[in-house]
């Protein structure tokens, strides 16, 4: 029996300033709970883990939030609490956010020191007045220093966060975002299109003639696809390309079903057939961890039918896609109707198979959404539950507690 693997997810959800955009939750201001927050963090993370003691930690990512606005000694202390606490392999991918305006060689060269090995470095655009009116507090000359001090403190898994279909943005300048960050050699990239949420300063603008259309940003898609690719860049997931071996392995650990836990104010987790997410509150977080109090806002059982559903949906959101064999282990149940529409998706051209696998062709990744609904339909048409579990569970019931 191969030894069970387990992500960390650890939520930091403070910000130097709320970007336009951002529908995450994370706060600016708030300073002054950072140390009761850092104090709040070690003692949930100490009191599980005993409840995760079967499992070898083989990923760890501190997400936000801005990561590297919180310090690279609180960051230090947290890992270290990690590793003295759980299992953590000496070669497993540990992953730092952070913004360019907000990290320093000296904190590179500490966090690099006690392990971390991967950075995520959020960039957006190339150009410095879209970046201002997303109320980004840099320049994309400091992105070019946060990856130049970087490499020079050791890292050589970078990853550069960019978007399209901003407002404002054209082709053109989106094709010179791409080109300037590839030519800063990072071996990851995630290119996302704008999605306007409500609720966010940037939804008053959901119908100005300054917000790319749908046909432009599909165009910027297709783009991005075909030149990374010439570039050397593997698309592996709707938005994430990488070198060869670069992939982000703790996300992809959400795509193909596999476990994780998570710390922190809105953290999430999916532990043995549950999935639960702590508090969406800072104060009420450090609170309940102090005293017991209810932690857990959201929690559910995952059945094997609502499994497959997963699979399916996490699975094509990748280019390694899915197979009927992986699906019938999961649900006993017909993949025929499943497999028509792929089929069809085929001959659209928004499809391929590749010996059993099924994934989507870009055309494909940009209709996912639709694509994905009906085989989810198709699927509802064909429930049936047979009492099989998807797998072997561990229910660690004193988590939901």
């Amino acid at each position: 029996m191969s030894a069970k693997k387990l992500g960390i997810y650890i939520h930091i959800p403070f910000c130097a300033s709320k970007c336009s955009y951002c529908d995450f939750y994370s706060l600016a201001g708030c300073d002054d709970l950072i140390p009761d927050y850092q104090d709040a963090l070690l003692k949930h993370i100490r009191e599980s883990a005993p409840r995760f003691s079967e499992y070898y930690v083989d990923t760890v990512y501190f997400g936000g939030g801005t990561p590297s606005y919180y310090g690279s000694k609180y960051l230090i202390s947290l890992f270290n609490t990690l590793k003295r606490y759980y299992k953590v392999l000496i070669d497993s991918e540990v992953t730092l956010e952070a913004n360019p305006d907000s990290i320093t060689a000296g904190d590179l060269r500490a966090l690099r020191k006690e392990g971390f090995n991967r950075i995520s470095i959020g960039a957006q655009s190339a150009r410095d007045s879209i970046l201002k009116f997303l109320r980004r507090p840099h320049t994309f000359e400091q992105v070019i220093d946060a990856v130049r001090m970087a490499k020079d403190e050791g890292f050589d898994n970078i990853s550069l966060d960019l978007m399209y279909g901003l407002p404002a943005q054209t082709r053109e300048d989106w094709a010179d975002t791409i080109a300037r960050a590839v030519q800063l050699n990072p071996q990851h990239l995630s290119c996302y299109g704008l999605k306007i949420e409500e609720g966010t300063p940037l939804y008053q603008y959901r119908r100005s003639p300054e917000i790319p259309d749908e046909d432009t940003q599909a165009d910027m898609y297709l783009f991005t696809v075909s030149t990374l690719a010439e570039m050397g860049y593997r698309q592996y997931e709707i938005s994430n390309f990488a070198t060869r071996g670069k992939e982000c392995r703790h996300n992809m650990k959400y795509w193909t079903l596999n476990e994780y836990a998570g710390f922190g104010a809105s953290a999430s987790s999916c532990i043995g057939g549950h999935r639960f997410t702590f508090v969406r509150d800072i104060a009420g977080y450090i609170k309940a961890v102090h005293t017991g109090d209810k932690i857990v806002t959201e929690l559910e059982t995952i059945s094997d039918y609502e499994m497959a559903s997963e699979y399916l949906m996490l699975g094509l959101r990748t280019t390694y896609g899915i197979s009927e064999e992986e699906y019938l282990q999961i649900y006993k149940s017909s993949f025929e109707p499943i497999l028509h529409l792929l089929q069809s998706y085929v001959r659209m051209g928004f499809a391929k198979n590749s010996n059993g696998r099924w994934s989507f062709t870009p055309r494909g990744f940009l209709l996912s959404n639709s694509l994905i609904g009906e085989i989810l339909d198709a699927q509802a048409e064909h429930k049936y539950h047979v009492g099989m579990p998807w797998r072997e569970r561990d229910y660690y019931t004193t988590l939901f507690d």
